[in-house]
C-alpha cells in the first residue's frame, strides 16, 4: 500500500509576510504621490479662484472705469475660495487696496495647505502671476 502524503492548502508564514512587505513596499511610494496630487489639486483650486477673482474685477473695471472700491463688503463674491466641506485651504484677499488702477488678489494657505511649497499665490490687473515662495519655479505652481 502506497501511502500519498497530502499537501495542506494555503498559505505560509514566509509567503504571507513576503506580501506584506511588498504592499508596505508599495505604499510607501504611493502615498507620497498621492498627498502631491492632493496639494496640486487644492492649489488649481486657489488658481482657478484667483483667475475667475481677477475676471470680476476687469468686469468691474469695465463698469466702473476704476478698481477702487471693489474690495467694498459684497462687491466680490469672496466666498469662492477653494474649499472642500468645511476645510479652507486658501484664504483669498486683496494685498494692500485697490487703486485706480491697480490691484492685487493673493490666495493665502490655510490649514492643511500651510506648508505647501508655493507659499502664496497672486494675481495683479496686469495678468502677472506669483508665489511667494523664493526657491522654487513659477512654472511648478501656475501651470500655463
Amino acid at each position: 500500500m502506497k501511502m500519498t502524503r497530502v499537501r495542506p492548502r494555503g498559505f505560509t508564514l514566509i509567503e504571507l509576510m513576503i506580501t506584506v512587505a511588498i504592499v508596505g513596499i508599495l505604499a510607501a511610494i504611493a502615498y507620497p504621490s498621492y498627498q502631491e496630487q492632493i496639494r496640486k489639486a487644492r492649489r488649481a483650486d486657489a488658481q482657478a479662484a484667483l483667475l475667475e477673482l481677477a475676471q470680476f474685477m476687469e468686469r468691474y473695471y469695465t463698469m466702473n472705469n476704476t478698481y477702487a472700491g471693489a474690495d467694498d463688503e459684497g462687491t466680490l463674491p469672496f466666498e469662492k475660495a477653494p474649499k472642500d466641506g468645511d476645510a479652507t485651504y486658501y484664504t483669498i484677499d486683496f494685498e494692500g487696496v485697490p487703486d485706480g488702477t491697480s490691484y492685487t488678489l493673493v490666495a493665502t494657505p490655510a490649514g492643511a495647505m500651510t506648508g505647501d511649497k508655493c507659499g502664496t499665490l497672486s494675481i495683479n490687473a496686469a495678468g502677472v502671476k506669483g508665489i511667494s515662495a523664493e526657491d522654487v519655479d513659477l512654472s511648478v505652481c501656475w501651470r500655463q
